[in-house]
């Protein structure tokens, strides 16, 4: 017997009537009603802006302020006590906690007091007292990617740049035009200085301080923060294989185990080794190779 599915995009099935569909040869036919957008909730003691966008189903608790520019993605849930300033472009599916700000100005002292903008992705959580502060020019905004884990009082100062799968501890603080990239893990009280960027699968310590560029793949610890090794638990627990684990423990060794040697030199060494055409080892040389702030070593 043949199988016909049918939907219907500009009807609604009217309540206690029968929908008649006749099928020649017979078939077993299925009907599909398109489900109605969730309502758009808001506690009476918030206060939105009528130049804010609000997506279906997203939920305002009590006392917020939501201001002009705010686009605030579908199912996004904000539980109370919290102040979000535009323009800023936030995605769908997150959740802000109590007393966080979410798109405040600039700290930055060059800030004109133009307009400027953040945005940030899908299925992000921003816990208690989080700070995330725009741009300080027009053409660079604040930007978090997706899938974001902010724990209480951490901070993503203007310009800088989070990826996605990132957890930022409590009170983890990045300064402004600070880039992580995907995959990293802040521990609490962690401190990165102004224009670093910390690489991929990379773990900061607990109140490190971080004041060059971390190498991808790799923990650091201390204060001034030094590299203690490869993220090996955590290169294991996203699946990365033996093969690629072995290639980044040779290049761990090339680049950084000899503390006294020329970091330019050791690259050199690494890029005559067979690792060398491993993706995540070119992924690392090209993360050394571009930065401007020098290498935490």
């Amino acid at each position: 017997m043949q199988v016909i599915c049918i939907s219907f995009l500009a009807c609604q099935p009217v309540p206690g009537k029968n929908l008649d569909i006749l099928a020649f040869p017979p078939a077993r036919i299925h009907v599909a009603f398109p489900q109605p957008p969730s309502p758009i909730v808001i506690h009476p003691t918030a206060v939105v802006s009528p130049k804010a966008e609000l997506g279906a189903g997203v939920e305002i608790g009590p006392y917020c302020v939501i201001g002009d520019e705010v686009r605030l993605g579908a199912r996004s849930r904000l539980h109370a006590h919290l102040v979000m300033e535009g323009p800023i472009t936030i995605g769908e599916d997150n959740e802000f906690h109590p007393f966080s700000s979410i798109g405040a100005r600039s700290q930055d002292l060059k800030y004109a007091g133009e307009p400027t903008h953040a945005h940030i992705g899908d299925r992000n959580t921003f816990r208690e007292f989080v700070t995330v502060h725009r741009g300080t020019t027009p053409e660079i905004p604040t930007r978090i990617g997706s899938d974001n884990n902010f724990l209480a009082y951490a901070h993503v100062a203007h310009d800088s740049v989070v990826g996605n799968h990132c957890i930022l501890s409590n009170a983890a603080t990045l300064a402004g035009h600070v880039t992580v990239e995907d995959h990293v893990i802040l521990s609490g009280l962690a401190g990165v200085h102004q224009f670093c960027r910390v690489g991929a699968h990379s773990m900061i310590g607990g109140c490190a301080k971080i004041v060059q560029d971390v190498p991808p793949y790799t923990i650091a610890d201390g204060h001034p923060a030094q590299l203690r090794g490869l993220n090996l638990i955590g290169l294991q627990r996203r699946g990365f294989t033996e093969e690629d684990i072995r290639a980044l423990k040779t290049a761990y060794k090339t680049l950084f185990l000899k503390k006294e040697a020329n970091l330019a030199s050791q690259i050199e060494v690494l890029k005559s080794l067979e690792v060398a055409g491993n993706d995540k080892v070119l992924q690392m040389l090209d993360f050394l190779q571009s930065s401007q702030r020098g290498v935490v070593r």
